[in-house]
């Protein structure tokens, strides 16, 4: 459920739906085009009455056959005209409406990627699905009918208007007199229907959230038996939802009941007292015949603004729906670089450094960072990922709440893999999630090799730092093409075959079509373990300079994590690596271990250190010990 609902502030729906200008700008010659074509084919129409005022006060009346036959054509040729005529708006509008669609679509999606990772914690799939489908086709319908319409049958209206007044002025007040009631409903409606049909959109995004949280996690609900309460909470929400339509349904039915209504009052008023003036000898039967065929030609244009004016408080409502993701703020660009200058964003470290040979690495697990208590300090070095006293809380966290981290201070050195080991909920996928920038640091600074993380334009942070998340995110697609997005786009079999190795996920070969099987939606055709090793490949598949593992081994038996970590240590030699880990066998990939309690790194030292040394680690790793 999106953080913004429905609400009873007022707005307009005309400034509303005029933030679409930008889409609509590249084509507004074809749009101006086709309202104007359908312009000159509605009042074509109109002169279709006059056409017959002829005929009936001249060939009709001077009983002249030929004549007759002669306002025969001139009708068929005018009804033809108008046909052809709408038949092209109907061309000029399809390919560039479509186009319109499709680049907000595109447009949406791009900023959905940028968005932070704070933002889609707060929205449901359901209603981000359901402005990027239901919402923007709404608008395309809105600028293919209601926005040229309003206009042509306003146009259209104000013409006969004038043509009636021309045949007789009385007859014409006459007609007129709905006027005022029908705009002052029109106005009342369109108050009351922009609120339900807000409403109605978004019980729609609700009910598409619960439709694939069901598909998703059909296992779950089929494994408990769950399936009869989820088709009564769906249920609940259809008949919350077709409440909501049969509410606006009514009012439709409402203002459409009082807009046909009045005028077809006023024409038979009309008619009865052109009926009299015919009578009297003050008014000609052509005349008569003429302004009630206008009046009768202007029924469509009256009668269709009830439903106009809904699709366009529809679109309006589309429109903000949309714009409420669109106007949330993305990641920053970065602006942070251009002012602290090129040597900032790109210092020497990042712009070529090589890692030390094996042998000729600097002294691992030696000793402990400056957090340990009872370390001494270690000698200035900015090489590796350094966290300097880094806070953080999330977004909408209460501001005097205790951060997740207080002032953690840690430094992993280059080519040091260093394991991370705290209680549950403790913090440690949210410190990870710092170093590629998933969230933003409340305060203090990260590094990477001397260069502060925030001075990095992302898209080479994301280049730089790999990861292996705890709850493995496979894509509808091939295993190869979820290996490989992990690595640059001229990666290919060669590194595929070496990340599945190193994984050891050579299951992947044995597969119906081998590395090209499509895995499914989530992935959910593999079990969780096979996930789990994808998803490692992916991440060590572009030799990253730092890699970030949170407890990527969880979900695998004991003799797969055995040869998973020998391949490993292989890897861990040629980077920088931070590794959430539960279990000793993962604690023991790492060169040193950092111990997070209450926020804040306590402890750092090799793992038979800590387990000699901190009683809340040796506590950590008792139960896993035990059962090993």
């Amino acid at each position: 459920m999106p953080p913004t609902r429905a609400t009873t502030k007022e707005r307009s729906a005309v400034r509303t739906l005029l933030r679409l200008w930008p889409y609509v700008r590249p084509v507004r010659v074809r749009l101006f085009a086709a309202a104007s074509v359908a312009i000159v084919a509605s009042c074509t129409g109109l002169v279709i009455p006059l056409v017959l005022k002829w005929m009936v006060d001249g060939p009709v009346a001077d009983r002249d056959p030929g004549g007759v036959w002669l306002g025969a054509l001139y009708l068929l040729l005018l009804g033809f005209a108008e046909a052809l005529l709408f038949g092209l708006r109907r061309w000029l509008v399809a390919r560039p409406l479509s186009h319109v669609e499709a680049s907000m679509r595109a447009g949406l999606y791009a900023h959905l990627q940028r968005l932070p990772v704070a933002f889609h914690d707060r929205w449901a799939s359901g209603q981000l699905l359901s402005r990027a489908t239901t919402d923007l086709m709404l608008l395309r319908m809105f600028l293919a009918f209601p926005l040229t319409f309003l206009l042509v049958n306003g146009v259209t209206i104000l013409v006969g208007v004038v043509i009636m007044l021309a045949q007789d002025w009385t007859l014409g007040l006459v007609i007129l007199g709905p006027t005022v009631p029908v705009m002052w409903t029109c106005v009342i409606f369109e108050k009351r229907y922009a609120k339900v049909a807000r409403l109605a959109q978004d019980q729609v995004g609700d009910l598409t959230t619960v439709v694939e949280e069901s598909v998703l996690g059909i296992r779950i609900i089929k494994g408990f038996g769950r399936h009869r309460s989820q088709a009564r909470a769906f249920r609940e929400l259809v008949r919350t939802l077709r409440g909501t339509e049969l509410r606006k349904a009514r009012m439709l039915a409402t203002i459409w009941g009082v807009i046909v209504t009045l005028p077809e009052v006023a024409i038979g008023a009309a008619l009865f007292w052109g009926s009299v003036q015919v009578a009297e000898g003050d008014l000609s039967a052509g005349t008569l015949v003429a302004f009630l065929s206008t009046a009768l030609a202007l029924r469509w244009p009256v009668e269709s603004i009830g439903f106009l004016l809904a699709m366009s408080q529809e679109a309006a409502t589309a429109t903000e729906r949309y714009f409420e993701v669109r106007d949330a703020l993305q990641e920053d660009a970065d602006s942070a670089a251009a002012e602290r200058g090129p040597s900032a964003q790109f210092p020497a470290p990042l712009r070529g450094t090589v890692h030390p040979p094996v042998g000729e690495r600097p002294d691992r697990g030696a000793g402990n960072c400056a957090t340990s208590p009872n370390a001494p300090a270690p000698a200035p070095d900015n090489d590796g990922i350094r966290f300097d006293s880094v806070s953080f809380r999330y977004p909408d966290a209460a501001p005097d709440s205790t951060p997740t981290l207080a002032h953690v201070d840690l430094h992993i050195r280059p080519g040091e893999s260093m394991a991370l080991v705290g209680a549950t909920g403790s913090g440690k996928t949210t410190l990870t999630a710092l170093i590629p920038r998933l969230h933003e640091t409340t305060s203090g600074r990260i590094t990477l090799d001397g260069a502060d993380i925030t001075a990095m334009p992302r898209e080479e942070l994301r280049a730089l730092v790999a990861m292996a998340f705890e709850e493995p995110t496979l894509f509808s697609a091939s295993v190869g093409e979820n290996v490989l997005m992990g690595a640059d786009d001229n990666a290919g079999e060669p590194e595929l075959a070496r990340a599945l190795a190193v994984a050891q996920a050579d299951f992947a070969h044995t597969l119906p079509q081998g590395t090209g099987t499509q895995v499914g939606e989530q992935g959910l055709s593999l079990s969780g373990g096979q996930r789990q090793r994808l998803a490692l490949a992916r991440a060590v598949v572009g030799r990253p300079r730092f890699l970030v593992l949170d407890d990527p081994l969880s979900a695998l038996d004991v003799h797969t994590e055995a040869a998973v970590e020998a391949a490993l240590r292989d890897v861990l030699t040629d980077t920088t690596a931070l590794i959430v880990a539960h279990r000793p066998s993962t604690v023991l990939l790492a060169d040193r271990v950092a111990l997070l309690s209450g926020g804040r790194i306590t402890a750092v030292g090799t793992h038979h250190e800590l387990l000699r040394t901190n009683a809340e680690y040796a506590h950590l790793m008792s139960g896993e010990d035990h059962r090993r």
